[in-house]
């Protein structure tokens, strides 16, 4: 894991590029796959996700999620960045993007599309994988599981109020099967086997939980340079096809992405908040729970639409620029306390 770990830029990278030829090469292959799903949510990233995600779970220890009422700053600045400011940021940029430095490029009504998309994205913060981040900036696991189950409790009251007022329509549908479908898949199910599989071992003494954990261990990377090779190669020849539009979404998502990273980063270093809760805290305001975005974009705007492009892109810039910021957030760890 150690060689994994040091050279993980290097292994997304690589996978990335795996993904994009045998997307482009075995085109049939990846539309076979992209075809298991249910609710708009594919069950093979859902598979490979949910490896990823329990190892942390495993590591969760429920005495120590009663003391997090003690704690709620960093509670308080996950609601605060994911509701208050990322939503209407996102639309901010889109529009200054796509109404005034792009204008010339892009037709309004494409326009209008690519900056509906942006929203939809900014409205849905990260449920799923956050979790990775966390484990690989060594966050509290007890309180990122607290964090992200607020937000789901929030989003499933708050998403569809804010998307149709940043949107300007009041008729957005909201896809309930895909949202709590992906609750299920990505919390509730592997915090359920973690539970039960902790609770199994330590019956034999925490030594046998450990060793456990260090055979666990790989299967998290390994989960996420396979989800990486799947949504490129899903994504592969709209890539090739479309590579400018990619580009003029990407910057403003980038700069959102950045942007909302640094004002969460910044805020939690004001607040004095322990590094292991500080960062999740700021990568689940800064991530995207991209199903849940693609999935309303393509009912509201069509499979086709420059909304459901935008959505695309904003899954494939995900993952390396959480990687940049994971990388700085273990490079300033001595900025915060504990």
């Amino acid at each position: 894991m150690g060689l994994f770990e040091r050279y993980l830029s290097l292994w997304v990278a690589l996978c990335i590029l795996a993904g994009v030829v045998l997307g482009n090469t075995a085109p049939d292959l990846f539309s076979l796959i992209a075809g298991v799903e249910f609710a708009n949510v594919n069950l093979m990233v859902a598979i490979l996700i949910w490896i990823m995600i329990y190892p942390m779970m495993v590591q969760v220890d429920f005495a120590s999620i009663r003391d997090i009422g003690r704690r709620p700053k960093g509670l308080v600045l996950t609601v605060v960045i994911n509701w208050l400011i990322k939503p209407f940021t996102m639309a901010a940029l889109g529009w200054l993007f796509f109404r005034v430095i792009f204008a010339g490029w892009v037709d309004p009504q494409t326009a209008s599309e690519y900056i509906a998309g942006m929203i939809l994205l900014g409205v849905a913060p990260c449920t799923a994988m956050v979790f990775v981040w966390s484990q690989l900036t060594k966050g509290d696991a007890a309180y990122t599981l607290v964090q992200v189950s607020v937000n789901d409790v929030i989003m499933i009251f708050a998403f569809a109020p804010i998307a149709a007022f940043l949107l300007g329509i009041s008729d957005v549908t909201v896809p309930w099967q895909t949202l709590l479908l992906s609750v299920v898949l990505y919390v509730v199910l592997p915090l359920a086997a973690g539970v039960w599989t902790r609770h199994r071992l330590m019956q034999s003494g925490k030594a046998q939980l450990d060793a456990f954990l260090a055979r666990l261990k790989p299967w998290s990377v390994i989960g996420l340079l396979a989800t990486v090779v799947l949504l490129f190669g899903f994504q592969a020849q709209t890539i090739l096809a479309k590579p400018l539009a990619i580009v003029l979404i990407a910057i403003p998502l980038l700069i959102q992405t950045y942007g909302i990273f640094a004002i969460a980063y910044g805020a939690a270093r004001a607040m004095n908040l322990p590094h292991n809760i500080a960062a999740p805290a700021c990568m689940i305001g800064t991530s995207n729970f991209f199903e849940l975005a693609v999935a309303v974009a393509i009912s509201l705007f069509g499979l086709n639409s420059g909304a459901a492009l935008a959505t695309v892109v904003g899954v494939l810039v995900e993952v390396p620029v959480m990687l940049s910021l994971v990388t700085f957030a273990n490079k300033t760890r001595h900025w915060f306390p504990g």
